[in-house]
């Protein structure tokens, strides 16, 4: 084969055949690719190997090597050495950004074998269960059907048990499944709050892993026992208040979303809770750098924290965050946005009983 190199020069390698051979060559790789799924069909765990490799990062491959589906999903069930591991991963690889294989593979009964690899003690065949299924989920045509499969307890219990992969992909296939509205009193039923907090304080605030745990968060506050569940869980809410500090613009979003819902619920009960936890600085910031349903959501949450909510007009403009604005604009070098922090900071020095709090508290999970 061709060097990349050689292929963007472009010019003919002197070992290149003439296009009337490479065009002779076409029929012959299909010849080999349906001989390769013949082998699968045979339960050549070899073959399987193949697939993967093949369809590790060629949607072409994906496409041409779709008729491998059935006998992998068959193989699942295999009792042969290394026939599940290397069935699981060739679905994957052939599931990945290619919507119809995801469609073929639970049409032919993939769910079933996969549930079973999610109970297994192998946490390798549990990983790449969980890796298959977070792909599967991710599309619109299969999400209702994983969904009555059974699946949401297993997901619940990888995310408690699984290893440190299992886990992100498992936060991230039940954040897919909770876009349809009738999951999340499914997945509130299973205690997903311990795992998921547990998982966010231990995850890096800025990464993927942060934005789905607080986005699923968002979504199961809404419900009367959710915000209880969180605030039993030590570190809890000053996690989410890390991600609106520290997180990802995706995150963030998520993280004032999650906050305002657990304020909106009862705010009596929570608002000194956020406040303890230092929520302001992260808040005013947001309202000047979030995305336009964090700053309405900032905005939002910031009246609720007041003494007295609503008391007053809302902020308008020349307040907030015009102000925050027009100090950050009139800062001159190249680290304005470290300075307008500090000015943030400063604009709320009249939280400072409640911000040494915070820091006391952050020191004690140190």
């Amino acid at each position: 084969m061709e060097s990349p190199e050689a292929c963007s020069s472009g010019e003919a390698s002197p070992a290149s055949p003439p296009p009337l051979a490479a065009a002779a060559e076409r029929p012959s790789e299909a010849a080999a690719l349906r001989a390769l799924v013949d082998r699968v069909r045979a339960g050549d765990v070899d073959a399987a190997r193949e697939v993967r490799r093949l369809t590790r990062a060629s949607a072409r491959h994906r496409r041409k090597l779709a008729a491998a589906v059935d006998p992998l999903v068959a193989m699942l069930r295999s009792a042969a050495p290394g026939a599940g591991e290397a069935a699981l991963l060739a679905l994957l690889n052939l599931a990945v950004r290619d919507e119809r294989n995801k469609t073929k593979i639970v049409d032919a009964g993939a769910l079933e074998p996969l549930l079973g690899y999610l109970q297994s003690s192998d946490p390798n065949l549990q990983e790449y269960a969980t890796a298959a299924l977070l792909t599967l989920s991710a599309s619109s045509t299969t999400k209702s059907i994983i969904s009555a499969s059974g699946v949401i307890p297993l997901l619940v219990e990888v995310l408690k048990e699984g290893n440190h992969q299992g886990k992100n992909d498992a936060v991230m296939a039940l954040y897919n499944l909770s876009t349809i509205t009738d999951n999340l009193q499914a997945i509130l039923s299973v205690q997903p709050i311990p795992p998921l907090i547990k998982l966010l304080k231990g995850s890096k605030k800025s990464s993927k892993t942060a934005d789905k745990c607080c986005a699923l968060l968002e979504s199961l506050l809404a419900f009367n026992q959710c915000p209880l569940a969180l605030t039993s869980e030590e570190g809890g809410v000053l996690a989410i208040v890390e991600v609106l500090e520290e997180g990802s613009l995706q995150g963030r979003e998520h993280a004032v979303g999650a906050l305002l819902t657990m304020c909106e619920s009862d705010r009596s009960k929570y608002r000194d809770l956020i406040l303890n936890e230092g929520a302001i600085p992260g808040l005013l910031e947001l309202t000047v750098h979030g995305t336009p349903k964090s700053r309405m959501k900032a905005h939002v949450l910031l009246d609720l924290l007041r003494d007295s909510p609503y008391s007053r007009p809302k902020l308008q403009a020349d307040t907030l965050e015009n102000i925050v604005t027009n100090i950050a604009s009139q800062i001159d070098g190249e680290d304005r946005g470290g300075k307008a922090k500090k000015m943030l900071a400063e604009m709320v020095k009249v939280s400072m009983e409640q911000s040494l709090r915070h820091l006391q508290r952050r020191a004690s999970f140190a």
